[in-house]
């Protein structure tokens, strides 16, 4: 799979693979995003601060993921293991459900914590919906541990960090 920075000609294509992806959640039970969040203007914002990827396979996105500094103000509710770390955030984790039980999230994962290791972060954090088994069970079997949680509007969100080398 080829990664790279999202660019702003690829925001249809982007916003069709999240769209797909709202529809397979919902189909399983899954209602974490929707017509509010995520927007196009969201991904739109990440492609112009160079904060959104996209992991191509067979020339289709395959995957999207934003790595950046900024976090919810409810990430304070988080008993963060490591408060002095320089980290980094990953957001809106995407995978193309045309693409799925094939490791795509796991690889995904582990190329942003490599991408953020090469530019001197700590730690990752990120926020996972408690509804949503798949991100569970990724983030669990890639050692991100439970620090806390935080209600949104459509739940509850576990708080997650994960050491990216001592």
């Amino acid at each position: 799979m080829d990664f790279r920075l999202a660019e702003i000609q690829d925001l249809a294509e982007i916003f069709t693979v999240v769209k797909a992806s709202i529809k397979d959640m919902e189909a399983n039970g899954i209602y974490q995003w929707d017509e509010l969040y995520p927007a196009k203007r969201d991904f739109a914002g990440d492609i112009e601060k160079k904060h959104l990827f996209i992991g191509l396979k067979n020339q289709m996105i395959a995957v999207v993921y934003v790595i950046n500094e900024e976090c919810d103000e409810d990430y304070r509710n988080g008993a963060w293991e490591y408060p002095d770390d320089k980290y980094c955030v990953i957001h809106r984790l995407c995978v193309n459900p045309e693409f799925q039980h094939q490791g795509i999230g796991k690889i995904a994962l582990e190329y942003a914590e490599k991408q953020m290791i090469d530019r001197g972060y700590q730690s990752v954090r990120l926020d996972a919906f408690s509804n949503n088994p798949f991100a569970l069970k990724l983030y669990s079997k890639a050692c991100y541990k439970n620090v806390g949680y935080a209600e949104w509007r459509k739940g509850r969100f576990f708080l997650m960090e994960k050491r990216l080398y001592s």
